[in-house]
């Protein structure tokens, strides 16, 4: 059976992406399982996901998720180093400044910690701090929008 965390190794964003889109694609199109409703299959001669392809599927979209998930707080620290406020920031992803800010602060926390356990990439000390640096504080400045 494929696990999110084996696939996470085998596929990049891009490819985990395709191979999800691929077989979505053919499970959307595939003859239902019972006889009855073969009439309302999209595609009757598209073949059904197998057991392990149906978990890949699920798995895939794990992958995908924990993948955009990490790019998303690398995508955060790009707006930040161009001079994003938090609420810009958090406006782009939907969210209150505050959310956005917090959910970014935890996101540096665990870089940390993963550095403090044996056998993970994370951050030493000075990059953790150059990291807090730039994330400020969601705080309003003159403007009416933050300046942290």
């Amino acid at each position: 059976m494929s696990d999110p965390d084996e696939l996470e190794h085998r596929f990049t964003l891009l490819t985990a992406v395709a191979r999800y889109d691929a077989l979505r694609a053919r499970d959307a199109l595939a003859s239902p399982a019972d006889e009855d409703d073969l009439a309302l299959a999209p595609d009757p001669g598209a073949q059904p996901l197998t057991r392990a392809e149906a978990l890949e599927l699920l798995a895939l979209g794990e992958v995908i998720a924990r993948k955009a998930g990490y790019g998303r707080q690398l995508s955060v620290r790009s707006a930040r180093q161009a001079g994003a406020s938090w609420s810009q920031i958090g406006a782009a992803l939907g969210t209150s400044k505050q959310a956005a800010w917090e959910a970014h602060s935890r996101w540096i926390d665990e870089q940390s910690k993963e550095h403090r356990d044996d056998g993970f990439w994370g951050w030493d000390e000075s990059e953790l701090a150059a990291a807090r640096r730039l994330v400020g504080h969601p705080g309003p400045d003159p403007e009416g929008e933050d300046a942290g």
